[in-house]
């Protein structure tokens, strides 16, 4: 492997997320970006008359995503959990895309999701004995999402 040849992985600075093309936050941890697939089981023969175990995909299940970002006067997370609080889940329910940004600002991954809403929103702990910034969590819940490419 050649030094122009290697793929370096990517280092993460910060997250942001945006909906309908306007960025909403940068994040400083997103985790769950994942799926899974239920294993289904079933006995039968084989043509030897044997026992087998087969295993096949089931359902598919995708990963909430958890964003953590410091604190700060912006209410956009909270006015969008009060939409599902009140019921409003036709207008709560939105598709995004959350890019992981490198240490210039750039653009090096991205993700699509559809048809979330936010399941989960944590306000900041306090220790008046730390100096650290007060974060706040917010989980979203969706209905699928794709690694799709940047740049180009």
């Amino acid at each position: 492997m050649t030094a122009s040849t290697r793929k370096d992985p990517l280092v993460a600075a910060y997250f942001s997320v945006q909906f309908d093309n306007k960025v909403v936050g940068a994040f400083r941890e997103c985790t769950g970006l994942g799926s899974e697939s239920q294993v289904v089981e079933y006995r039968a023969t084989d043509e030897k008359g044997r026992a087998v175990l087969i295993r096949e995909p089931g359902t598919m299940k995708y990963n909430d995503i958890v964003l953590k970002r410091g604190i700060t006067n912006d209410m956009d997370m909270w006015g969008w959990r009060q939409q599902v609080e009140e019921g409003k889940m036709d207008e709560a329910r939105r598709s995004g895309t959350i890019t992981l940004h490198n240490q210039k600002g750039e653009p090096v991954a991205a993700w699509t999701f559809e048809r979330a809403w936010p399941s989960k929103l944590n306000g900041p702990t306090y220790d008046a004995k730390s100096n650290e910034v007060a974060i706040e969590e917010l989980t979203i819940t969706h209905e699928g999402y794709k690694r799709v490419p940047v740049g180009g």
